[in-house]
């Protein structure tokens, strides 16, 4: 996993730049047990063999069951793997998200990550979404505190414009920013080149598209036959060729498409292959 190079989050944790993402080891509408829980756990721990040291998650996955998984299967953590999660949302039911971001709850989802995953201090915290009907001074000034106490090392945030990390960064130093990015979605695309104008970490969710770029017949198919790969590794390839700041974290339940997806790593792509994939948008 070193191949894909690594970047410095806040300056002083390393992490290799193509990672894993923990929501899809939940049941469907991201709520709920996986169809096959020894699967998630061999998931996990596969991803770290291969030399993964970004895992993300976060606490509404499941809800809890992401980050009881994680604890599960990785339990003592090695000493290079970040986990990063997130709080900031509610979860009445299958495929419902809604914001909270008063700080006395927030402060009781960091307490309640920490338990579950079983840390004394969360690496990488992200917001994970504004609550626009709470101060974003109350919501980044709490997780600022807990800064503070030890509690968590660096602060991230999740889905946010330029504007807001510029606002975001009057009240709490921000190292990383969770934006859906991918080959054919690319509408914060300013907000990457912020984030690389200021050596932020940039973590593109949805880098697959939930399967759609990896698809047979999809836009990636011909270009990634011509090349003697998969259409998914090609879209990795990608992005980690897009920006140094770039964090791909695809996420799957299933081993042989997790050893499919970090194999991207080692993928090489030509100035004139990048240009015409980025034609594909």
């Amino acid at each position: 996993m070193s191949d894909s190079g690594s970047f410095a989050l806040g300056g002083d944790l390393p992490v290799n730049r193509l990672g894993y993402g923990a929501m899809q080891i939940t049941g469907p509408g991201t709520w709920g047990e996986p169809a096959d829980r020894d699967e998630a756990v061999r998931v996990l721990r596969r991803a770290v063999e291969l030399g993964v040291t970004l895992i993300d998650t976060a606490d509404s996955y499941g809800p809890f069951v992401s980050e009881d998984l994680i604890a599960e299967a990785l339990r003592p953590y090695p000493d290079d793997l970040v986990i990063a999660t997130k709080g900031g949302f509610t979860r009445p039911g299958p495929g419902v998200w809604q914001e909270v971001g008063r700080p006395e709850y927030l402060r009781q989802c960091v307490e309640m990550s920490l338990r579950r995953l079983g840390l004394d201090r969360i690496d990488l915290y992200q917001l994970h979404r504004i609550d626009p009907q709470v101060p974003l001074a109350d919501q980044l000034g709490v997780l600022g505190e807990m800064r503070d106490e030890g509690k968590i090392r660096h602060v991230g945030l999740s889905e946010v414009s330029v504007k807001e990390i510029e606002e975001s960064r009057g009240h709490v130093e921000v190292v990383s920013v969770q934006n859906l990015y991918n080959l054919t979605n690319r509408k914060s695309q300013d907000v990457l080149e912020y984030c690389e104008r200021e050596g932020i970490g940039f973590i593109p969710w949805f880098p697959l598209a939930t399967g759609k770029l990896a698809a047979k017949g999809g836009v990636l198919d011909e270009a990634a036959g011509r090349r003697g790969v998969s259409p998914a590794q090609l879209a990795l390839a990608w992005l980690l060729h897009r920006s140094p700041v770039m964090l791909p974290i695809p996420g799957t339940s299933k081993v042989a498409h997790l050893e499919d997806n970090l194999a991207a790593a080692r993928i090489e792509l030509s100035e004139d292959e990048v240009a015409r994939l980025s034609s594909l948008s």
